[in-house]
């Protein structure tokens, strides 16, 4: 899902950089000059934002298949773990790169996973006061999403209210037991009540529908896993899984961005009663997810493969909510009449979901239960195309990109070695244009500033994360405009500072990576063949 905004964060800088402390005011005093190797020192125009797509192609929503599918309910792709050198088979990745979602049943098994690990008892002897983030949301048929605003008669829309708070593991915990609980004590006098069976709640449809479609639930979600101190055992456990669905794997791109995105290359963990939804979404820059239910209870999940994501960005721009930012659930009487074919299936406890590169998923729990997930990326130019492409299509539309394509690309050049021409081509592509824009910032600077502004060189540091803009969001790689906003220092483009000031009196300019280290970089990138794997 993509996140809301973060509040402004602080930029590990030396302040040393800056003086008087927090004061930009004053003139500084020239210590590095600026300088542009190898370019002329003609006057230049404001460099122009560069496109990370070959052929300058502008991303815009896919339109469907011409051919409309045969079968709009078909059946999820399965596949059924009966031996751990199954689970460890290269035709078990190639499987799952092959269909848009699928779930592998018995993989805890045949591997001898410990889902105790992740439940809610073992949680709260291990850290109760850990944070988590509480969704209060309507309870209701999976099916529906009923308006509550509206009068009389009610009707499916696709905005889904979600309200946010927080609280701890062992409050939520309480909070979990209790529903199971009173929600037991409440049917024990409800005819329409058929059975309670591991952890799920079973009903006949018109009591969900007018019975419980007013009750408000908790949904603990984004539990943050992160921490291999505090959660050591947990995170050995999932080292068990096979190489390609690991959260660190040298084959998982994820894993080259040097710094945690929590969800993303960490593990976060949900804890959930029935009716909890995660709305529709694509994975943050359309990277592969996993996800293990815990259990006891299942859960109830959607797909819909990556090239039917333009019908419901459609969808979703008539139905008044934002396909990116927006919290929405679909229905799926809109999806049928757009010819939109939808996967739906039940994850039981100690199955795991592989949602593969676009695919656009929502979910709701059908009984009480604990799950856990994150995102990997395969080292495929499917993947990486897919990842450069929301990349752009996020800058069009004023969204942030969780993943900083510029910052992993180089990396990627610096650590794996790629043998295919595709992928090969488009990550040379990526650094060409990079470096080109580094380029053009250095001449522009050197023309405009060269006598009242210094290049400061400030390195960075292990685990720094990439920086972003903090007026329009975008990825700033490598040169840093950095001011003092609400007395913390922040990071611009070169755009967004100019406008916020266009002599530059109040801006520190920091460049990271020595010019000539990136040309080292890209020149040293080159296709491998096969055998150099």
């Amino acid at each position: 899902m993509q996140p809301a905004k973060p509040p402004i964060s602080v930029l590990r800088i030396d302040k040393r950089l800056f003086p008087n402390e927090l004061s930009l005011k004053t003139k500084r005093i020239k210590t590095e000059p600026i300088h542009s190797p190898n370019l002329p020192l003609s006057t230049i125009p404001l460099p122009s934002p560069v496109s990370y797509l070959p052929n300058g192609r502008i991303p815009t929503p896919p339109q469907p298949p011409k051919y409309s599918p045969f079968d709009l309910n078909p059946p999820t792709p399965t596949v059924i773990l009966e031996t751990a050198s199954e689970a460890l088979s290269a035709q078990l990745q190639q499987y799952c790169l092959s269909q848009p979602i699928s779930v592998v049943r018995g993989i805890a098994n045949v591997l001898q996973i410990d889902l105790g690990l992740f439940s809610t008892k073992t949680l709260v002897e291990t850290q109760p006061d850990h944070q988590i983030e509480v969704r209060t949301q309507r309870q209701q048929a999976s099916d529906e999403n009923i308006d509550f605003t509206s009068s009389a008669p009610l009707k499916n829309i696709w905005k889904c209210e979600s309200n946010r708070s927080y609280t701890t593991i062992a409050k939520y915990a309480q909070y979990q037991a209790y529903s199971y609980h009173d929600m037991i004590k409440e049917e024990c006098n409800e005819p329409l009540v058929s059975s309670t069976m591991n952890g799920s709640l079973k009903k006949s449809s018109s009591h969900v529908s007018l019975g419980l479609s007013a009750r408000t639930i908790k949904f603990g979600t984004n539990l943050d896993l992160s921490d291999e101190k505090k959660w050591a055992v947990q995170l050995a456990e999932l080292t068990k899984l096979p190489p390609f669905l690991r959260v660190v794997s040298p084959g998982n791109l994820l894993s080259h961005v040097g710094y945690t995105i929590l969800g993303m290359n960490s593990v976060q963990l949900y804890m959930k009663v029935p009716g909890s939804r995660t709305p529709g979404h694509q994975e943050n820059n359309n990277f592969c997810s996993v996800n293990i239910n815990i259990g006891p209870g299942d859960c109830e999940w959607f797909g819909v493969a990556m090239e039917y994501w333009g019908v419901i960005h459609t969808l979703c721009e008539k139905n008044g909510v934002n396909y990116l930012t927006g919290s929405w659930w679909p229905i799926l009487d809109d999806l049928y009449d757009a010819g939109v074919p939808v996967y739906r299936f039940i994850q039981k406890p100690g199955d795991l979901v592989f949602v593969n590169t676009g695919c656009v998923h929502w979910v709701q729990a059908i009984g009480w239960c604990n799950n856990i997930a994150w995102n990997i990326g395969p080292l495929t130019y499917n993947q990486f195309y897919a990842a450069v492409e929301r990349y752009e299509w996020n800058k069009l539309n004023a969204c942030k990109s969780i993943v900083p394509v510029i910052h992993l690309t180089w990396n990627i050049a610096r650590n794996i070695r790629v043998n295919d021409r595709q992928l090969f081509d488009v990550v040379k592509f990526i650094l060409t244009q990079s470096l080109k824009y580094v380029h053009s910032t250095l001449n522009y600077l050197t023309q405009r500033f060269a006598d009242t502004l210094s290049l400061r060189k400030q390195l960075r540091t292990p685990d720094e994360p990439a920086h972003y803009c903090i007026t329009c969001d975008c990825e700033v790689f490598n040169i840093l405009f950095v001011a003092e906003m609400d007395r913390k220092h922040v990071v611009r483009c070169l755009d967004c500072a100019l406008q916020d000031d266009k002599h530059f009196e109040h801006v520190v300019v920091l460049y990271q990576f020595p010019l000539t280290d990136l040309q080292t970089v890209y020149d040293q990138f080159q296709l491998q063949s096969s055998t150099c794997m």
